[in-house]
């Protein structure tokens, strides 16, 4: 097999005037990649752009984009590697244009979706055409090749440069890049997919750039019917000669092309393509916003976590940790009176956390605070508060209503999240959020009224549902979850309803029509409504009138203590104080947390004084850092005491260990190592922080002494038992002491700290701790007795077990 470098070449994909492309195979890191190798006789000057253009896109991160994974010299070869995306190119389905002018139309948004985001970093693609959109096995576009890609900042990338057929007039002049350049070759390409013909095609390239220099293109003809005189507007637009009339941006032309998908506003049910459509057309406002992606991957990561039973504690820990801002309110939350003196005394680690009260309580916990934390916005912020606060009332209802029941904590989330789509609506869209509000105030009591999915239907062309489930399906949640979410619509049963997940539905309906009663009607008009609604759902809650009334005013009071300890302030006009306890309420502090404590943890609540939250982490003064990484150190060690005493798991008190050092002292990563009988080698478990899953597998040390040579620092340090801290790992003398191993990504270093665990004075494990930059961990002498304290625990913890 031919190679080159340490890539397998495979077969050829494909060959130009300035490249071959290979399907080449990286045995490095196990996948397959797509190698593009410039052919020889190419000046220095040219080969120096080329990589440093493919560096250039290799930045951009985009999912219509296809990734450069490198830009470098091998064997003497410039090569680009990049991503290998199976599938083909548009150019099969130019062939069998004309395309329904819906899959022409999204195809094109996909690519100047990705053009917005390169553009954004001033990256000019300047060769756009059919062979260069790759297809991924769903049919989503991809563009690739920015072999001729220019920074919009330089002028002295001027040149003609492109393929005739798509080059835009200015690029044909030779003029310097710009985005507008990309927006004409789109909406070539668009034209040609909507009418099945080419539109500046010619057998003589020069003909081809002749005419688009001097003459105004024209569309072809369109299917009639197919392609509105809106769609040739935007189109035409696109291809206009002068670039100044033109769509001034990528983004532009986008939205104008999304707007046109979305429709108008009709009064039938819209058809399944449609309902799709507009639900594509919000999703990509959404990901327009920038907190819309690191939110969803937020939470999908969460979730992914929840559905693998290998390690979940730890991996559950390790994804809330990774979030500085989500672990400290979690922490702030899970140290309210309920649930501190559930634990006997202060919480401050996220291990902790999910040993007292559970690991589906704390998903749930840190689900709602992700929810909290991305839905900030000064512009309407007072209605997203009272959303939030009634989605999280109908998730306090919920379990209420299951009187303790198995599936109680899942019925937290399903009611919660049977809000989602009017959720989002209300932060990404609050103009049409109002627009729905006003269709269902406005015809309330007249022949007129309409509910709030006819509303959100004609609004935003789908359903609130059908947005919360579109978004749920791109995070991942899990079908029985997904299924909750589904309002059931019509009468409540008269009978008792058998199957399981159908009475959860509608139990999730009879928690959320509550919380609207109790938002909707003033307190003291609220007796009636409520037992008229409680008698209605008798069958689904099996619950009395009365038992209904006193479970409002409990989850009025967990509803209240959730608040506070997220630091939600609602003001005294506000509608959401009507979800609040009333004056002559008891007062909530006695109060069990709803989300996600268990029943043992219910039963041991009972009033103290509410804590302070956990110690800021990070401080501006050096002397206050460590201060505050001491007190965290040394709480951290009061409480894994605590847990040596009540538990035997003694994973659970390493994970506490390993949580306690990279919290307190803001480290990269932290990574426990343990002795390997067999091979008589230290061996990663399990850790926390960056990049954690490449690291632990990468950390190894043999504690066996090497035929020739001296042990390398890691296993001098191990076998010696000596706690060491690497302030600079580049010295030399540093250097040519560390393992080959460790000297690749991710794990590599600026700074390290190891600290072993011995026992009968041989190494039983390793405690390791970096951070990227030489000289970024400091330790006091207080901070460093904390640390063997710390560590001693661990090597006690073992004692324990193998008593």
């Amino acid at each position: 097999m031919k190679t080159l470098g340490r890539f397998e070449l495979q077969r050829e994909l494909g060959r130009g005037a300035q490249a071959v492309v290979w399907l080449a195979h990286d045995p490095r890191l196990d996948r397959d990649v797509a190698l593009k190798v410039m052919a020889p006789g190419a000046g220095q000057a040219t080969v120096d752009q080329w990589l440093q253009e493919g560096r250039a896109v290799s930045r951009l991160s985009h999912p219509g984009i296809v990734q450069v994974f490198e830009a470098d010299v091998i064997e003497g070869k410039p090569v680009l590697v990049f991503e290998l995306v199976n599938g083909g190119t548009l150019l099969p389905l130019l062939r069998q244009a004309p395309l329904p002018a819906r899959r022409a139309v999204d195809l094109m948004v996909g690519v100047l979706d990705a053009l917005v985001a390169a553009h954004a970093a001033g990256v000019v693609h300047r060769d756009l055409k059919p062979s260069n959109i790759l297809l991924d096995p769903q049919g989503r576009p991809r563009v690739t090749d920015f072999g001729i890609a220019a920074r919009v900042t330089d002028a002295k990338a001027a040149a003609i440069v492109g393929t005739p057929s798509y080059i835009s007039p200015e690029a044909g002049r030779g003029e310097p890049p710009h985005p507008r350049m990309d927006v004409f070759a789109v909406a070539i390409m668009l034209a040609e997919l909507l009418s099945g013909r080419r539109v500046n095609h010619d057998a003589d390239p020069m003909r081809c750039l002749h005419r688009v220099l001097n003459e105004d293109l024209t569309l072809p003809d369109m299917p009639v019917g197919e392609v509105d005189d809106e769609l040739r507007r935007i189109v035409q637009r696109g291809m206009i000669r002068d670039p100044e009339a033109r769509w001034p941006s990528a983004a532009a032309m986008r939205d104008a092309l999304l707007e046109w998908l979305q429709g108008p506003e009709v009064e039938t049910a819209p058809s399944s393509e449609s309902r799709a459509a507009a639900l594509e057309f919000l999703m990509r406002r959404m990901r327009a916003k920038a907190d819309f992606p690191g939110f969803s991957s937020s939470i999908a990561r969460i979730q992914r976590v929840t559905q693998n039973d290998k390690e979940s504690v730890s991996g559950l820990s390790n994804e809330i940790l990774k979030d500085v801002a989500l672990t400290n309110k979690l922490l702030r939350l899970v140290n309210t009176a309920q649930f501190r003196h559930a634990g006997g005394g202060t919480i401050s680690t996220i291990s902790r956390a999910v040993a007292l009260i559970g690991f589906a309580g704390v998903r749930n916990l840190a689900l709602s605070l992700v929810l909290l934390e991305r839905m900030q916005d000064r512009g309407h912020a007072e209605q997203l508060k009272t959303e939030f606060l009634r989605g999280l009332m109908a998730g306090s209802l919920a379990r209420e209503f299951c009187a303790g029941a198995r599936d109680g904590e899942e019925m937290i989330l399903g009611a919660l999240f049977q809000n989602l789509g009017r959720l989002l609506c209300a932060f990404y869209f609050p103009e049409e959020a109002q627009q729905v509000r006003r269709l269902v105030r406005d015809g309330v009591g007249t022949r007129a009224a309409v509910t709030e999915t006819t509303a959100s239907t004609r609004v935003l062309g789908i359903s609130f549902e059908e947005l919360g489930l579109g978004v749920a399906k791109q995070w991942g949640l899990p079908e029985p979850l997904t299924a909750v979410m589904r309002r059931p619509v019509g009468e409540v049963p008269a009978k008792a309803v058998e199957s399981q997940a159908e009475r959860q539905r509608w139990l999730c309906r009879a928690a959320n029509d509550t919380a609207d009663l109790l938002l909707n009607t003033p307190p003291d008009q609220l007796e009636a409504p409520l037992a008229r609604l409680a008698e209605a759902h008798a069958r689904i809650l099996k619950l009395p009138v009365r038992a209904v009334q006193a479970a409002c005013d409990e989850a009025r009071k967990r509803l209240a203590s959730l608040a506070e300890a997220m630091e939600i302030r609602v003001e005294r006009r506000s509608m959401a104080k009507r979800l609040m306890p009333t004056a002559d309420a008891p007062a909530f502090e006695t109060s069990t947390l709803v989300l996600g404590i268990d029943d043992a943890a219910m039963e041991l609540a009972t009033s103290v004084l509410p804590p302070e939250a956990p110690p800021p982490l990070l401080a501006d003064d050096p002397a206050e850092r460590r201060a505050k990484a001491a007190q965290h150190l040394a709480a951290g060690i009061q409480e894994i005491t605590d847990a040596m005493v009540e538990s035997q798991d003694v994973g659970a008190v390493l994970r506490m260990i390993l949580e306690t050092i990279y919290r307190a002292l803001g480290l990269r990563r932290v990574v426990l190592a343990l002795k390997d009988m067999r091979t008589q080698t230290l061996v990663g478990r399990f850790g926390v922080g960056e990049g954690i899953d490449q690291a632990v597998p990468q950390l190894r040390v043999p504690l066996r002494s090497p035929a020739q040579g001296l042990p390398d620092l890691f296993a001098t340090v191990c076998l010696k038992g000596v706690d060491t801290l690497i302030s600079d790992a580049s010295q030399p003398n540093i250097a040519q002491r560390l393992p080959t191993w460790y000297a690749r990504a991710p794990l590599q270093a600026g700074c390290f700290l190891l600290l072993p665990l011995m026992h009968k004075n041989a190494p039983v494990g390793l405690i390791y701790a970096d951070q990227a930059d030489p000289g970024a961990i400091h330790l006091s002498e207080r901070e460093l007795s904390l640390l063997r304290t710390l560590r001693n625990q661990a090597v006690m913890a073992f004692r324990q077990n193998a008593g």
